[in-house]
This record gives C-alpha cells, structure tokens and sequence, in this order.
C-alpha cells in the first residue's frame, strides 16, 4: 500500500498525456469498449504501468521501516536481510542482488538495441 501513491503517479501522468481523439477514432471503426481499452489505452497505458510496477519493485526492497511495522509474522525479504545481518551476509542476498542487477541492465541493454532499430527503420 506504501507504494501505492508512487504507481498511481506514474500511471496517471501516461494517460493524462493520451490524446483522447484516439480512442474516439477506435469507436468510430466499430470497436468495441474492450477491444478499444486493448488495443489502444491499454499500450499507450503500458509504459506507465511498467514504471509503476518496476518503482514499487525498488522501493519495497528499501523499506525497512514500513516493512517492519506492517509484516506481522511474515519474513519478507527486508526482515531476511536484517536479521541475517547480524549474524553475517547469507549468500541469498548476494544472488538475489546480483540477479536484481542482472535484470535491471537486461531491461536496459533490451531498450536501447528497440530504439535504435526503431530509429533505423524510420531513417
């Protein structure tokens, strides 16, 4: 719930940069209200939610805090990591941040090699 405020902000700030005429021009080819939340708010939506969802990711491993007062008896991975802290760096944590790292230069290597075939084409 914490990052909540952080994914409704990104989100809102897509759509409210979508320009309303195409989901008007999607009704007017007969769509229907599904078919025109598919195929047309749905992709110009999905950067917003995709930065949304990635922003949670990252902040709900740094919320100590918040995870601390709100887990209860679970063992989220936040808990993990402080209690096995003090009694020394478990390898888990290792791996998880190397896979993190890993995914995160993945997402961006994958976004580069898009847009430059992208400018490509268009040249």
């Amino acid at each position: 719930m914490f990052c909540l405020s952080f994914v409704v902000t990104a989100v809102k700030a897509r759509v409210m940069s979508m320009d309303p005429r195409l989901e008007q021009a999607a009704q007017d080819l007969y769509a229907g209200p599904f078919q025109t939340f598919v195929r047309v708010t749905l992709p110009i939506a999905a950067p917003g939610i995709a930065a949304g969802a990635l922003l949670a990711f990252a902040l709900s491993f740094d919320d100590f805090i918040i995870t601390n007062f709100n887990a209860g008896s679970t063992v989220t991975f936040p808990m993990f990591v402080w209690g096995s802290a003090q009694r020394g760096t478990p390898v888990q944590i290792n791996v998880i941040g190397t896979a993190m790292f890993l995914v995160a230069v993945l997402l961006v290597l994958t976004s580069m090699v898009i847009t430059n075939r992208r400018n490509k084409q268009k040249a």
